[in-house]
């Protein structure tokens, strides 16, 4: 695994070091003592300050400004920041040396069990080295793309970085290191003479990373005797003090008792404590310019606690910091509870979930079928599925997720349409609101810029599943002899469920797949309804491109003929674009052998009884009501789409 650090990612520059995968995390190797060659007296301070059970105040007057560091962990999902921390909490003494020790500063129960970081987590460590104490503040941030506002959020709070790349293992026979480098040195215009080969899994190397954050890191730029100045870049929900908010001090000096006010709601609020994250909370006397830590003054709503808002002292008004980009959703989903009588538990849930998740969006939504629920945005589809686990896990809820859709634009064709929605071009993320084409002038869909990186033998297999997906070249770039890097603009809607799965199954899982929002595009889009005897199920309405009406239609129908139980009359399944109808199943009637009591006579008699037997399910056809059962609507919403 290669690690980069350096004064500001954007900047290029960067530190990189090679360090071994994560598929063993768990088998660890003791390590070399933190403070090995440290004097005394450093290290029984090392000890008093890096206790995790210890409770009583740290007194952060003594770190200078000058001995501060703040850096974040970048790499990509599952190339081992959780290992290099554990490894960094270690050599620290922030934590004690463990077989136990895997993943520390993933504290949720969906960060074990996928092995992935999905929140950005913050541990402050003390470092002695050459005879001086050094405050490091370290953020682990998640390395998925559906959680990049996470990352970016983090990055406001430092002033360097150390990117892993997971090369290989250098402890492998058949690692090439020097290869890698070429990479590295290629890709990112990195010199291959500032990489550290590290192993996080061995500890191999691991304390020279620590000591290049210190050399190559500066030190944050603030100035301790201004007013107050305190970014909110992340906050945490505790159901007994309220909003726990994660503050970089840029300007200033807060201590419990202080008067707070917030830029964003000029609401005050009084300090009830302070402190550093250790990597537990451990309260502090104050907390000063440059440092990272947590702070608690009883905020109860997510609107008191906002993610960029900057925090200042009462009557010592400041200039707020600059904050963050509104978080974009790409994906769209219904939620439902599936008892309505819990709908007031998930509402809460849901409320108490989204201030330690301030990315979803949340609108109210009614179903006929499914009752009331809510439409959620979010970052991805990975995001989707972790916010719905975290509801499951954290607060008990069992809930009703949908199709999840994408938003798309429409421009409207009539002033008296502009007049009515009171905009030209409207943005429709519930799929039963898309506008009939005769009111619209184009239809706009959201594309992204995605770049696969692949071993050259697959490159063939990848670009006929690009172009499956609507996708459309850019760029191609030889990485080197066996690696190569292709851009494709894709529609957003192409990508968003399975095609990092088809992507990983056909490269046999060496491609990587990254992506970045590109804006619209104009696009044939269609709404497609989906009809039971004539009837449109308003939760099942899709919007598909128009080549791809009938395949995905005749998929939604399929599914719906295997969940749908049989009825005493015969049931049309059918998939419509307007007027036209694009695909078709049927699921057979219950029929009773009303011949059975005819051992002969006339044959009139029994065309008799048919008919009779016809004109009664006719009718009951035309009286009778299809209710879809929720099975059945979890079956075929939770289905993915063919593509």
């Amino acid at each position: 695994m290669w690690t980069l650090v350096g004064r500001g990612w954007s900047h290029g520059r960067a530190l990189a070091v090679w360090a071994a995968g994560t598929a063993q995390r768990g088998r660890l190797e003791p390590l070399p003592t933190p403070t090995r060659g440290a004097p005394a007296e450093f290290r029984a301070w090392d000890r008093l300050y890096t206790s995790a059970e210890r409770k009583e105040k740290i007194d952060m007057s003594r770190f200078s400004v000058e001995n501060i560091r703040n850096f974040s962990i970048i790499a990509h999902v599952d190339h081992g920041k959780s290992t290099l921390a554990d490894r960094l909490l270690e050599l620290t003494g922030t934590i004690d040396k463990t077989k136990n020790n895997k993943q520390v500063l993933d504290k949720l129960q969906v960060e074990r069990e996928r092995g992935i970081t999905v929140k950005a987590q913050t541990a402050s460590l003390f470092y002695n080295w050459e005879g001086k104490q050094y405050l490091l503040n370290l953020i682990d941030t998640p390395g998925h793309v559906d959680f990049s506002y996470e990352v970016s959020r983090s990055l406001s709070a430092c002033q360097g970085v150390l990117l892993v790349v997971d090369a290989n293992e250098i402890d492998l026979k058949n690692a090439d290191p020097e290869r890698v480098e070429k990479q590295i040195e290629k890709v990112f215009d990195i010199p291959s003479d500032e990489c550290i080969k590290i192993s996080a899994k061995l500890g191999t190397n691991v304390e020279r990373v620590l000591q290049a954050v210190v050399e190559r890191i500066p030190p944050p730029k603030v100035h301790r005797k201004n007013p107050l100045r305190a970014l909110v870049f992340d906050s945490t929900f505790d159901q007994y003090r309220g909003v726990i908010a994660n503050v970089a001090l840029f300007d200033g000096v807060v201590s419990k008792g202080d008067k707070i006010v917030s830029a964003h709601t000029k609401k005050i609020h009084e300090v009830n404590e302070v402190g550093v994250l250790n990597p537990n909370e451990q309260p502090a006397h104050k907390l000063y310019a440059g440092q990272v830590g947590y702070l608690i003054a009883g905020m109860k709503d997510v609107t008191e606690a906002q993610i960029g808002d900057t925090l200042y002292l009462h009557k010592q008004q400041v200039e707020p910091l600059p904050g963050f980009k509104s978080a974009k959703p790409m994906v769209f989903a219904g939620m439902y509870p599936i008892d309505q009588s819990e709908y007031n538990n998930l509402k809460s849930a849901i409320e108490k979930l989204t201030i330690n998740d301030s990315s979803v969006t949340v609108h109210r939504d009614s179903s006929l079928a499914l009752g009331a629920g809510w439409r959620l945005g979010f970052l991805g589809l990975l995001h989707m599925e972790v916010f719905n686990q975290r509801l499951e896990q954290e607060y008990n809820a069992s809930v009703i997720l949908t199709t999840p859709t994408v938003p798309y634009k429409a421009v409207l064709s009539s002033a008296k349409l502009i007049k009515e929605y009171r905009e030209k071009e409207i943005t429709i993320i519930n799929p039963a609101q898309f506008p009939e084409k005769s009111k619209v002038t184009e239809y706009l869909e959201p594309v992204v810029l995605g770049t696969i990186i692949t071993p050259d033998e697959y490159t063939g297999k990848v670009m006929m599943l690009c172009q499956a997906r609507r996708a459309v070249q850019k760029n191609m770039i030889f990485i080197d002899q066996n690696r190569v890097m292709l851009k494709y603009l894709f529609p957003l809607n192409e990508i968003v469920v399975d095609f990092y799965d088809s992507l990983k199954s056909l490269s046999s899982g060496y491609a990587s797949f990254d992506y970045e929002d590109a804006g619209y595009q104009t696009a044939e889009l269609v709404k497609m309804d989906i009809l039971l005897n004539g009837n449109i199920v308003e939760e099942l309405v899709t919007i598909v491109h128009k080549d791809k009406a009938h395949s995905v239609g005749k998929a939604i129908c399929e599914r719906l003929k295997d969940s749908l139980p049989r009825q005493l009359f015969e049931i049309a399944i059918q998939a419509a674009v307007g007027s036209k109808i694009i695909a078709r199943e049927t699921v057979k009637a219950y029929r009773k052998n009303v011949l059975a009591k005819c051992y002969g006579g006339d044959i009139t008699r029994k065309m008799k009884l048919l008919k009779r037997q016809a004109e009664g399910k006719k009718k009951l056809r035309k009286v009778g009501n299809i209710e879809v059962p929720r099975d059945a609507f979890i079956k075929v919403l939770k289905t993915q789409s063919d593509k």
